[in-house]
């Protein structure tokens, strides 16, 4: 086999493999349609539990509480970073997107029944000096 089909053929894997690896990674996020079976996370509660771990970290990352209703209304369950293999009142689901002041976020919301509490928030793009427990 000459240089130039070797080259071809470690191109055609490369290019194979990188294909497969943004396929698999689409595949760990959904669209913000999801339903209000017992197994997906709630989109529209009446109400939003916030843990006080979570204050803290909003307060630090400059994060509102209509920032956290946007992402879960309209971000991406990042299923790689969910906890969902549990009982009911320990999913966890992060949901991943951006804020209306344009802040990358993902924010952890655990669900037990139909109650939606925030566990934590934060900002993929930036280190925020914290000092929450």
């Amino acid at each position: 086999m000459n240089k130039k089909t070797l080259a071809a053929i470690l191109i055609a894997i490369a290019m194979i493999a990188l294909t497969l690896k943004q396929c698999n990674q689409t595949s760990n996020f959904r669209n913000s349609s999801a339903t209000n079976s017992t197994d997906e996370l709630n989109r529209n509660p009446s109400h939003i539990n916030y843990s006080n771990h979570a204050r803290c970290r909003m307060g630090c990352r400059h994060v509102d509480e209509t920032e956290v209703t946007e992402l879960l209304h309209e971000g991406k369950i990042n299923y790689l970073k969910s906890e969902l293999k549990t009982d009911n009142c320990h999913k966890k689901y992060a949901v991943e997107g951006y804020s209306h002041d344009s802040q990358h976020l993902r924010i952890i919301f655990a669900l037990c029944n139909s109650e939606v509490t925030v566990v934590t928030v934060i900002d993929l793009n930036r280190e925020w000096p914290c000092d929450c427990e």
